[in-house]
């Protein structure tokens, strides 16, 4: 008894805490805290979805892309996932230390995604540039984090900066403009797998 209560307790931590089993497996080497794109994840996950709420600080963000294999082909069903800071820099409080910020999207039979947002803040401290996090959840396969979002009018992104971008899932430098009514115009398209080290060896089930 004294072990079943013990295991329902450690039950009740995890769940309060937003840290859940991942049901895809993580792939691509170390990532701190990639299990936690399953926590809080809806039931339902739409091709159009938003980040921030409508009443956010900041200035409005669309973010778009299209997932495709390797051979090109546009893949439907694939979840994206995103996070990122507030206008101040700040990973809002929340469940999960990715913070309030977080939005899940799953592909069209185009292979096409939307999230509606604010463009983040850079780090309070400094020297990090603007970004969005992002990871690809393969369902029935593998889940993985892919480059960051980064946006090429970002003062703080320099060419050191650059050079670490590995590629992983395509490239993450976006080009922002900002449209007609003042919202930012982002795109991150998908390449799935591509750079993801242990890819090629997992399988879908």
């Amino acid at each position: 008894m004294k072990l079943a209560a013990s295991v329902i307790t450690m039950a009740a931590v995890v769940l309060c805490s937003g840290l859940v089993l991942a049901r895809e497996p993580v792939i691509g080497g170390p990532c701190e805290g990639c299990e936690n794109v399953f926590a809080e994840m809806p039931a339902q996950v739409v091709s159009a979805a938003r980040i921030a709420p409508p009443d956010e600080p900041g200035v409005p963000m669309m973010i778009t892309g299209t997932v495709r294999a390797k051979d090109g082909t546009p893949a439907a069903g694939i979840i994206v996932y995103a996070y990122h800071t507030d206008a101040a820099g700040v990973y809002p409080a929340a469940l999960t230390r990715h913070g309030r910020l977080r939005g899940w999207a799953r592909t069209d039979q185009h292979g096409e995604y939307r999230f509606s947002t604010t463009r983040p803040g850079a780090y309070p401290e400094g020297g990090v540039p603007e970004h969005v996090h992002m990871h690809v959840i393969e369902p029935g396969r593998a889940t993985y984090y892919i480059d960051d979002l980064v946006f090429g009018d970002d003062p703080l992104l320099t060419a050191r900066h650059r050079q670490v971008m590995r590629g992983r899932g395509g490239d993450g430098l976006s080009d922002p403009r900002r449209d007609d009514n003042g919202v930012w115009q982002v795109r991150r398209d998908i390449v799935l797998g591509l750079n993801i080290p242990g890819y090629e060896s997992s399988e879908r089930r």
